[in-house]
């Protein structure tokens, strides 16, 4: 390769790159200038009650003219607009079927999220209405669907726990006055022995909002046994003027309760009645019923289903 070549095409080289060199000058100096533009401000509110609808979402906006650096309007480059957020309890006046925001009386809320690096020069309108629709409610109560199957020798203490006993329901007014209750999802579980602690959804209906989304659900686990006692029998609604003998005078009591309150049941945590006043014709026998047990005890059973009985 001849010199003359060899020392052309590095001046090619060095031309090219002093070339780029002096157009990234050139676009930062550009960049660094103020400039002009106006930009749509879309409007995001929050807190709204859930039975609102916003309407025209479209016409939610504001426009604003802006100053700033060309570093600064670079994003807007690809958009034209941003996002402002409005709070419906505190920045906004609810007007029936509207809501009204003073945009002047308001412009620090604008200028703040847009930034220090952005000078606003204008907002148009003065007032913005955002128009609204409002659906029915209510509250209805929760009601949990489980599905659990307990390891031998376990079972819950109680009930299941709910985060929240009731939700609101949303929708057309017709909808919503059907709806008695709401019911979770099916809690699914197998071989259970500890604590339970669940999130759970709610059951989907066409054309409703539930509020709100889902529930937590807990339950202690504990062991179980079974236990037997001998509790007397008492006969109530019985005439002054009739005397009976009755056989047996007390009855066998089977019952389910965790292992640390075992030890504390008594025969007078228990109480079984006769009712004299359900006989019918010439019914020789009388039913035993519990009517009061320990809030502990998980379930009961009697071995003696029927009383016998006859008139002195």
């Amino acid at each position: 390769m001849k010199i003359s070549e060899y020392l052309k095409r590095r001046n090619v080289k060095r031309f090219s790159l002093f070339v780029v060199i002096a157009f990234v000058f050139l676009i930062f100096s550009k960049l660094s200038n103020d400039y002009k533009q106006t930009i749509n401000l879309k409007v995001n509110l929050i807190n709204i009650d859930d039975e609102i609808i916003l309407n025209n979402d479209s016409l939610n906006t504001m426009e604003a003219l802006i100053e700033a650096k060309g570093f600064a309007l670079i994003p807007f480059v690809f958009k034209d607009s941003k996002e402002v957020v409005l709070d419906a309890k505190t920045d906004i006046v609810t007007m029936p079927d509207y809501y009204i925001f003073d945009v002047q009386k308001h412009r620090f809320l604008i200028e703040g999220q847009l930034g220090s690096a952005y000078k606003v020069l204008s907002l148009k309108p003065d007032t913005l209405l955002l128009s609204y629709s409002t659906r029915a409610s209510k509250y209805v109560p929760v009601v949990i669907k489980t599905s659990v199957d307990f390891a031998a020798g376990y079972d819950i203490i109680g009930d299941y726990e709910l985060s929240i006993d009731s939700v609101k329901v949303v929708g057309s007014s017709e909808k919503v006055n059907e709806i008695q209750s709401i019911s979770t999802e099916e809690l699914t579980l197998q071989e259970v022995n500890s604590n339970i602690s669940r999130s759970l959804n709610f059951e989907r209906l066409q054309d409703i909002e539930i509020f709100p989304k889902n529930i937590s659900v807990k339950a202690e686990v504990k062991r179980f046994t079974e236990g037997t006692i001998e509790c007397p029998i008492t006969i109530i609604n019985k005439p002054d003027n009739v005397e009976i003998n009755y056989f047996p005078k007390t009855v066998t009591i089977t019952y389910y309760v965790d292992l640390d309150n075992y030890n504390a049941i008594d025969a007078s945590d228990f109480r079984v009645e006769c009712d004299y006043e359900a006989l019918v014709d010439d019914q020789s026998f009388l039913v035993p019923k519990i009517v009061k047990k320990p809030e502990f005890v998980k379930r009961t059973a009697m071995k003696q289903k029927r009383i016998d009985f006859i008139k002195l």
